[in-house]
């Protein structure tokens, strides 16, 4: 008979103080790693990465989300053959995209783009250089592991926003163990590509991947970081 837990002592208002100032370092040293050195993470330290994100909230407890760790030849198959499919192949994801971007969504979906490309030397005309840096999604811009992250079927969307919590966690908890990351929702575009190339069941729908290992510093696409909407931009206030 398993014993239940001992609930946590209440925290002190400095000891939530602390960690919100831990919580909120963590979120703003986080970034989108677009360049990574060669060497693995830890086994232990990935273990540790998911068992941390596997305290995110789910809708009832049901802990939607599934993960593949690949790394290795595994790896590098995947992403030849996910490379060579998005040459030549329409994307067909397993949810919805986007129908369009208005307003300022537009607008830092632009800005994003526009430091991206400036990074590494891009300009708006050279439509071929665009398209080899888009291309770089598909071998997970380097990094010597990507995760591979689906949900049921059953579950349709609400398990893919299940998994968005995981991966915001998974982000933050990497950061913490000093691990670089950054999600990838192209990976998605191409899924059975992903179920055929992982042995994955049909039932599994392939909400991203989450491409991880040490931040090559000296990699341009690693220098810039993006602008964050002001509180009065995302929130209403109703008194």
């Amino acid at each position: 008979m398993t014993t239940p837990a001992e609930p946590d002592a209440p925290a002190t208002r400095q000891d939530a103080s602390d960690e919100a100032e831990v919580l909120e370092a963590l979120v703003r040293r986080r970034y989108s790693c677009r360049g990574f050195r060669p060497d693995a993470v830890p086994r232990d330290t990935i273990a540790r990465i998911v068992r941390i994100a596997g305290g995110s909230a789910s809708w009832c407890n049901v802990q939607p989300w599934q993960l593949t760790i690949v790394g290795g030849r595994r790896l590098a198959a995947l992403a030849e053959r996910l490379s060579a499919h998005a040459r030549s192949n329409a994307p067909a994801p397993d949810f919805d995209f986007p129908l369009r971007y208005t307003g300022p969504r537009q607008a830092r979906r632009r800005e994003c783009g526009l430091q991206l490309y400036d990074s590494v030397g891009i300009t708006r005309e050279d439509r071929e250089a665009t398209r080899r840096q888009a291309l770089e999604n598909f071998r997970f811009f380097g990094a010597p592991h990507a995760a591979i992250l689906t949900s049921h079927e059953e579950l349709g969307t609400y398990g893919a926003v299940d998994c968005g919590a995981f991966i915001s966690t998974f982000l933050l908890a990497a950061r913490a163990l000093g691990v670089d990351s950054i999600p990838q929702a192209a990976i998605a575009t191409y899924p059975d590509i992903v179920r055929q190339e992982l042995g994955l069941g049909a039932e599994q729908r392939v909400v991203c991947a989450i491409s991880f290992g040490y931040a090559d510093e000296r990699h341009p696409a690693n220098s810039f970081r993006t602008r964050r909407a002001e509180i009065d931009e995302i929130a209403t206030w109703l008194d």
